[in-house]
């Protein structure tokens, strides 16, 4: 299942009785300081639900596919998500 921007905003406003313009707002809002926190501290962790964390990954040797010529895969950071004990419990339906 794929949730969109569009649809969690559809979702705040059913549920907190806002106006969809505002919900649109609120769910850009999250995401916004979900990204600024990744990008400041290096990881978000949201108590309930899990912890994203900024990893770096060192540069590495990579092979091109369609013409199978070697290449050269630059460091870069990625973020990560380690889901917490609770929502693990959820997923396998336990209390």
């Amino acid at each position: 299942m794929s949730v969109t921007k569009v649809e969690l905003a559809e979702l705040v406003y059913e549920q907190m009785k806002v106006n969809k313009r505002r919900a649109a707002e609120l769910v850009d809002m999250f995401f916004e300081e979900l990204k600024n926190g990744l990008a400041k501290d290096g990881e978000i962790q949201i108590s309930g639900f899990g912890k994203f964390v900024v990893k770096k990954k060192k540069e590495r040797k990579g092979r091109n596919l369609q013409t199978n010529k070697p290449l050269t895969i630059s460091e870069r950071k990625v973020a990560n998500f380690h889901h917490s004990q609770v929502l693990k419990d959820r997923l396998n339906n336990k209390k």
